[in-house]
């Protein structure tokens, strides 16, 4: 049998290919319609409505690392010498997130977890009955700076006395009576979202710290850590950074510096105004370390906002709901509303708080704070040395800047 061609068979053929090449081009079409719809119009208009989604994505508390920490034991990080503890913060909760209803409001009690770091020359006089192992303590560690206390020459043989053997019944007590002595100086430290108070760069920060020769009380807001599980709120986690200066202050008359460190710059600012508007003392001094201007700035900024900022209804859907719903943290304008000095350290690879957010809100500060406040220091770290958002704990020269910064004005009363 011979070949032959048949033009009618080959019409028929390509009309198939062609529609369903047709077919196939509409579905692809209307895929890509239905995802464009889901990611750039649905999940903004979901997120405008729900305030659980707003809090759950400014403060990502679902994002844990390490995993199995133990924050009661925190020489399992290598923080030894440090006690783990909770105070209780006093809290008017809304029993529907979307009323304003004052007689919905109630009282309750939330539990947040602290760590207090002792000062390295400290532990290292009560090595022994803290139970410390003396090899954790390398005296040949540049970072580390010889502090001469006369205090606790005079009183450490009283204490060792007093305090044989530290346990868990008189470790509060011992703690608190050597960060009373005169001569300390208190660092407070406010941690940024996600994790805990026991993620790695902030394990460094106070490790530096410590050896500088400084208390240091970390704290993991509520719904962080080892603390109440309670969704935060901006109020929520000020307050509860409130408390535990208080705690301080209760327990001390010696200097207390704040450090914050990205939302913790936020939670640092809006404390310091409140405490200015209640004519309350504050501390000496505050760092901000990574801090951007407002939430709404920072939300444009955000690489995770990339795909979105350009959006017509981004502001509408994402931006100016957080800000009605009371999630502003408003670092530029708290910012004048305090006389404390102010050092901000920011480094130029910072792609989570973009460099120029920092930079602007010490431009806001120089314009709008009064001439005779504290002073206003800005510190730039060059994006060759890759710090990124975390890792300015890591520069050579940081141990210096915040020990000058300490000394310059922990006597001082703005």
């Amino acid at each position: 049998m011979s070949d032959y061609w048949c033009p009618e068979s080959s019409f028929m053929l390509f009309s198939r290919r062609r529609n369903f090449i047709k077919r196939i081009s509409l579905t692809t079409v209307q895929i890509c319609l239905a995802a464009f719809g889901l990611i750039f119009v649905i999940l903004p208009l979901i997120f405008r409505y729900s305030v659980t989604l707003q809090r759950g994505i400014l403060f990502l508390t679902f994002i844990t690392y390490p995993r199995d920490l133990d924050l009661s034991n925190p020489s399992s990080v290598g923080l030894y010498a440090t006690r783990s503890f909770f105070l209780n913060v006093r809290d008017s909760d809304v029993d529907n997130e979307t009323t304003n209803n004052e007689a919905s409001r109630k009282t309750s009690i939330i539990r947040i977890g602290i760590w207090h770091v002792l000062p390295r020359h400290v532990a290292k006089r009560f090595a022994k009955e803290l139970h410390v192992n003396t090899d954790v303590f390398d005296d040949t560690d540049r970072n580390v700076t010889e502090i001469k206390d006369e205090t606790l020459d005079l009183l450490e043989s009283v204490m060792k006395t007093s305090f044989p053997n530290i346990n868990r019944e008189n470790e509060n007590f011992f703690y608190e009576r050597l960060m009373k002595m005169p001569g300390n100086t208190v660092i407070l430290y406010l941690h940024g979202n996600t994790a805990s108070r026991g993620s790695g760069h902030r394990l460094d920060v106070y490790k530096m710290l410590r050896n500088l020769g400084y208390h240091v009380i970390a704290l993991d807001y509520r719904g962080y850590g080892d603390s109440d599980p309670i969704s935060p709120t901006e109020e929520g986690v000020v307050r509860d950074a409130m408390t535990v200066y208080n705690y301080i202050c209760n327990i001390t008359t010696n200097p207390v510096i704040i450090w914050g460190h990205s939302l913790g710059t936020g939670v640092a600012t809006n404390m310091l105004s409140q405490l200015n508007y209640m004519n309350e003392k504050g501390p000496k001094g505050v760092i901000l370390e990574s801090p951007f201007t407002n939430i709404r700035d920072e939300i444009r900024q955000h690489p995770f906002a990339r795909p979105f900022k350009h959006l017509p209804w981004f502001d509408l859907t994402i931006a100016r709901p957080m800000y009605s719903n009371s999630l502003r943290f408003e670092s530029d304008q708290h910012i004048s509303e305090f006389r404390q000095p102010i050092m901000i350290l920011h480094a130029e690879d910072d792609y989570v708080v973009p460099f120029q957010l920092g930079y602007q809100l010490y431009r806001i500060a120089l314009d709008t704070r009064g001439k005779s406040w504290g002073p206003v220091e800005f510190h730039r770290f060059e994006a060759s040395h890759h710090y990124g958002h975390k890792y300015i704990v890591h520069a050579p020269e940081l141990p210096e800047l915040v020990k000058n910064f300490v000394i310059t004005y922990r006597n001082e009363v703005f």
